[in-house]
């Protein structure tokens, strides 16, 4: 077979090819075609048995009727921690006399090392009305569960225990049901923080700011 014949031959099954294909594809429908649509509210959230800053059993019932910002976290973590807290305590000041109808709500991922004492130095570095929440391995991981937050321990020679914490650096903002409302990343800034919130206490008593 000379060259011309082969590069013909090789056109021809080109043509064939993409014909084919428009014809599946025409069958098929575009990939946009396949909607999955997520109707009702997030499953995130939950009842949690866990003990407070100050060494008070607590419950997600101890919280009802005050809107929660919660983060899950450690207080070893050297960077996406810090970030997180300070943002949601200055969104919670942002909000005024609103702010309020919001606390704030670090749980602990790393029970060994975090106390209720050493909770109660480290929540208050940044809120006065900052909750910190630790508790058993099974309860902590319990909670995490409820949020849908991810946590695991990772080897870190640099850590006088030679581990540090993997976990979701995810802000939750739960109603006063204890229903997820909205969520925000660990960098939000806490003015846009403060932006939202406000936009969802609209309705809730105390009214909007003035």
């Amino acid at each position: 077979m000379n060259v011309r014949l082969l590069i013909v031959s090789f056109l021809f099954f080109a043509i064939g090819a993409a014909a084919a294909f428009a014809v599946l594809s025409n069958r098929l429908g575009p990939p946009s075609a396949t909607v999955i649509k997520v109707e009702g509210k997030a499953a995130v959230g939950g009842d949690f048995a866990l003990t407070d800053h100050t060494g008070k059993r607590v419950t997600a019932q101890d919280f009802a009727g005050r809107h929660m910002l919660v983060f899950f976290g450690f207080t070893h973590c050297p960077d996406i921690c810090p970030m997180a807290l300070q943002s949601m305590a200055q969104a919670v000041d942002l909000l005024g006399e609103r702010g309020a109808l919001v606390t704030p709500v670090f749980i602990t991922i790393d029970p060994e090392r975090d106390t209720a004492e050493q909770l109660a130095l480290y929540v208050d570095q940044f809120h006065p009305r900052m909750v910190g929440l630790t508790g058993s391995d099974e309860e902590v991981q319990a909670a995490a569960k409820a949020y849908r937050a991810y946590y695991q321990k990772v080897a870190d020679e640099g850590s006088a225990d030679d581990y540090a914490m993997d976990h979701t650096s995810i802000i939750y903002l739960m109603d006063q049901k204890g229903e997820y409302a909205a969520h925000f990343a660990f960098n939000a800034g806490p003015e846009e923080m403060a932006r939202r919130i406000g936009a969802i206490l609209g309705g809730a008593a105390g009214g909007p700011s003035t």
